[in-house]
């Protein structure tokens, strides 16, 4: 995929986790060019609940995504997933969808990818989950339309209707509503509960916690550390 990163089990010590609880991070520890981006972070994510991270700029949350999403190890600490768990990662920085030659609904529907394969022709229940999710983003009239024409708070939403298709178990989103226009916060932060409630487990980077409808946890991290 493009835009959303899919693994599973990020870590070899993947164990058998209670039913609820999707992700576990125990004393995991990063250092990034030399300097500790985590220390001794404990967290756990849990199936329909919306984690919130916050903290200051450079405090670790991005970090925290990385090794959640499994793009980054640990160099100390134990990560782990429950088994088969499917993961999507929405990055802060999505730039490079305003550049490809693809429609909206080309974009939204990558996010089946994880699931059936890149080459495997679509069937009328792919093509229906595509179309109901671009309609819970409220960008039907915009289906056929290039990406790169879209506003970014429309491409926003795009990106996110992609995370619904994927029907991942775990959601990791860094900034989702950053900068964006009033209208289409309100649109992604109403998806992000659309989310939990079909089951999945949400960790979600914030400046602003009031941008959510509902929040279930929060982490709050200050130089690498869980504070509060």
């Amino acid at each position: 995929m493009i835009f959303i990163c899919n693994t599973e089990d990020v870590s070899p010590a993947s164990a058998l986790l209670p039913t609820t609880l999707v992700l576990s991070l125990r004393g995991v520890d990063v250092i990034r060019n030399g300097h500790p981006a985590l220390r001794g972070v404990d967290a756990r994510a849990h199936a329909g609940r919306l984690l919130v991270v916050v903290g200051p700029n450079g405090s670790g949350k991005s970090t925290l995504l990385s090794v959640a999403a499994g793009l980054l190890p640990p160099d100390r600490g134990v990560v782990e997933t429950r088994s088969h768990t499917r993961i999507a990662l929405l990055p802060q920085s999505t730039a490079l969808a305003a550049h490809l030659p693809l429609t909206v609904t080309d974009v939204v529907a990558m996010g089946s990818w994880a699931r059936l394969g890149a080459w495997r022709p679509s069937r009328r229940a792919d093509r229906h989950a595509v179309a109901e999710a671009i309609a819970a983003v409220e960008l039907v009239d915009l289906a056929r339309r290039p990406i790169g024409t879209l506003s970014g708070g429309q491409r926003q939403r795009a990106l996110l209707a992609q995370v619904l298709v994927q029907r991942a178990d775990l959601v990791l989103l860094d900034e989702p509503m950053a900068g964006l226009d009033a209208r289409s916060r309100e649109i992604i932060a109403a998806s992000i509960v659309r989310l939990t409630e079909a089951g999945a487990a949400v960790i979600a980077v914030t400046h602003d916690p009031a941008e959510f409808i509902t929040i279930d946890d929060v982490l709050e991290l200050n130089d690498g550390r869980v504070s509060g």
